[in-house]
């Protein structure tokens, strides 16, 4: 794993043994960011002096590489133990310990935040349910900026992770089961991708 553009272009990111640390692979963060850089409703504003929640955050790779390009600092939630080690080593080879805070803490149980941040990734294990009751949660933490963009992974085959306010999805008492999670939090479906068995969708919350 590496850096793939900015001001770190070229780092190489450590990344745990095992299987507990899904990371996004190089192909599918540089897909990611090349859309959040040139899709009509993203630009280079979008990083420039962002404050940029890394959720479920593992090696980091998802903040690191948007400071990188631009970004001003970096939160990042992150619970194991082996994830926080390589997470720490990443954020000090890159020189960036004073840009970063890592709170080691479930991210779905947030402290009180000291300022909004307006881009957020969350890379959740699959199949659990996480995207919509996290950003609940880092809402009523104040976490989440007005307009915020939000990236959101889930497995390939599940459903949408957020109700889309544009686009709307069948009255909550109407929706099949694996939808009603979606109910939880809205916001607006800006581009979804597939990768493999992976897809990424961006919103506007």
């Amino acid at each position: 794993m590496r850096i793939i553009a900015g001001a770190r272009k070229g780092r190489m990111l450590l990344a745990p043994t095992g299987t507990t640390t899904r990371p996004t692979a190089d192909r599918v963060r540089q897909a990611l960011f090349d859309m959040l850089l040139h899709a009509p409703w993203g630009g280079p504003q979008l990083l420039a002096n962002a404050h940029v929640l890394d959720a479920f955050a593992g090696t980091g790779a998802l903040g690191l590489e948007a400071i990188s390009r631009g970004a001003a600092q970096a939160s990042f939630f992150e619970t194991d133990r082996a994830a926080l080690s390589a997470l720490r080593a990443n954020i000090a080879g890159c020189g960036w310990q004073d840009r970063c805070k890592v709170l080691a803490r479930d991210v779905t149980s947030p402290p009180r935040a000291s300022a909004p941040c307006s881009l957020l990734f969350l890379d959740p294990p699959y199949r659990q349910d996480f995207p919509a009751r996290t950003l609940a949660a880092l809402k009523a933490q104040g976490w989440i900026a007005e307009g915020a963009i939000a990236v959101i992974e889930t497995a390939a085959q599940e459903p949408l992770p957020l109700m889309d306010t544009e686009n709307g999805l069948p009255d909550a008492e109407d929706a099949a089961p694996e939808q009603k999670a979606a109910f939880r939090f809205p916001g607006l479906l800006l581009a979804e991708r597939k990768h493999g068995a992976a897809r990424v969708s961006v919103w506007r919350l």
